[in-house]
């Protein structure tokens, strides 16, 4: 086990929260990477010891120093508001698109499903009372 004393510079921490906000909006799973973080904000801490906690086995899939320093990023809550804003920042723009498509879709399918409803529900004239108002 590496005992590293691993520190973060803001220039790392605004990477590593980029890298990690860009990760989950490409994967279509911001809303819930930003539920689930900011459900969770009020643990962060208690995440981040957690993080060292099973450090020695995470060293086996993960950098260890960069395993540390992103528990370093999860202790301060800046970061960690910073993350939240980020993940919705590129969800946004990566899905802008995608969700102008679907919104002008939605658009015609609303004046269809109202165009038909006004049609049933339309009252019309016919011929015959209009022939009657003129006799009376």
């Amino acid at each position: 086990m590496n005992d590293l004393q691993v520190t973060i510079t803001e220039q790392e921490a605004h990477q590593m929260i980029d890298r990690v906000a860009r990760f989950v909006a490409e994967r279509g799973m911001a809303s819930a990477g930003i539920l689930v973080t900011e459900s969770l904000r009020p643990l962060a801490g208690i995440g981040s010891q957690f993080m060292y906690f099973v450090l020695p086995f995470a060293e086996i899939l993960f950098d260890s120093k960069k395993y540390q320093q992103f528990a370093l990023l999860l202790e301060d809550d800046k970061y960690v508001k910073e993350l939240i804003n980020r993940m919705d920042e590129l969800d946004e723009e990566l899905n802008k698109d995608r969700r102008q498509k679907a919104r002008l879709l939605r658009k015609g399918r609303n004046k269809k499903i109202k165009a038909f409803f006004q049609s049933i529900f339309k009252p019309q004239k016919h011929k015959d009372t209009k022939e009657e108002d003129k006799h009376v």
